[in-house]
């Protein structure tokens, strides 16, 4: 299970249960394909960085979410073909930037590690 964040840029003039219905066709499109939805936020209109398709706002929502790429894969083509998607981006997380530990590796080993690499290296200079 890999951790991801979708940001969906949605019309700014849509209704909020039409904002309501995106985020829950991105739901279900998610739990069919047993992703888990950590979380979903509304961040509401904000104005874009660029004009996008003659628009200078938009309607912010981020979800935090958890699973394997082949759902994700799926709503990244829901999201394309949807007419009131601006835009998105689908964006997988780190393992550590997640707050998870990686397998065999322990926190005091990394710095340990790095330096002895510096140490041969200085040897071998």
């Amino acid at each position: 299970m890999r951790p991801y964040e979708v940001m969906v840029i949605l019309e700014p003039t849509l209704e909020e249960s039409a904002v309501q219905q995106v985020i829950n066709r991105s739901t279900e499109v998610l739990t069919a394909g047993s992703v888990t939805v950590n979380k979903v936020e509304k961040w509401g209109k904000r104005r874009l960085a660029y004009e996008i398709n003659h628009r200078t706002e938009g309607y912010y929502v981020l979800f935090d979410v958890t699973g394997e790429p082949a759902p994700m894969n799926e709503l990244d083509r829901q999201l394309r073909l949807a007419d009131d998607v601006i835009r998105h981006k689908i964006v997988r997380i780190p393992e550590q930037a997640a707050g998870r530990k990686l397998p065999g590796a322990t926190p005091a080993a990394a710095p340990q590690a790095q330096d002895a690499q510096e140490e041969k290296a200085e040897e071998g200079a």
